[in-house]
């Protein structure tokens, strides 16, 4: 089988570099090729290096706060560029202030993301999600997920 290819990155003006590169790491741990854009990037350029690799996903980090800000229209542009139905992460600090996480995953779904994480989400999560949704899954994975998917729903609970 082929490795899945994602394009990752930090949005807007956000400079929080640390993460995504931990992002990077787990990431081809788990068996994917990745290009990382780094900080500072626009929705362009992500929508232009998925063209270019192919990609499977787009991941899209923001800790800043102003994420639901940059991703504003992600969706549709990438659509336009013939990347309908690329499956589209967000995660991070997504929003300005503390609010109930189910109301800020549900203002991202409805943007067109696929999946968005809250803040401190463990990489494996992550990787669960896109193996699972990229239909990549082992069987031992699969069984390892309904926990995963028991703890996600428990933290998301308490964000």
């Amino acid at each position: 089988m082929d490795k899945k290819h994602l394009v990752i990155g930090v949005i807007g003006a956000d400079v929080h570099a640390v993460g995504i590169r931990i992002l990077e790491y787990a990431f081809r741990e788990a068996g994917f090729e990745v290009t990382n854009l780094g900080v500072m990037v626009s929705q362009e350029e992500f929508i232009a290096a998925a063209i270019e690799t192919a990609a499977d996903a787009i991941l899209i980090s923001s800790l800043y706060g102003h994420g639901e800000l940059d991703v504003r229209g992600m969706r549709d542009k990438a659509d336009e560029a013939g990347l309908e139905g690329i499956l589209m992460y967000v995660g991070g600090n997504i929003v300005v202030g503390k609010q109930p996480f189910s109301e800020v995953e549900k203002r991202f779904k409805k943007m067109g993301f696929d999946r968005v994480f809250a803040p401190g989400t463990p990489p494996d999560v992550d990787i669960y999600y896109l193996k699972k949704d990229l239909g990549i899954l082992t069987s031992s994975e699969k069984e390892a997920g309904k926990l995963i998917e028991a703890q996600n729903a428990k933290r998301e609970e308490l964000t």
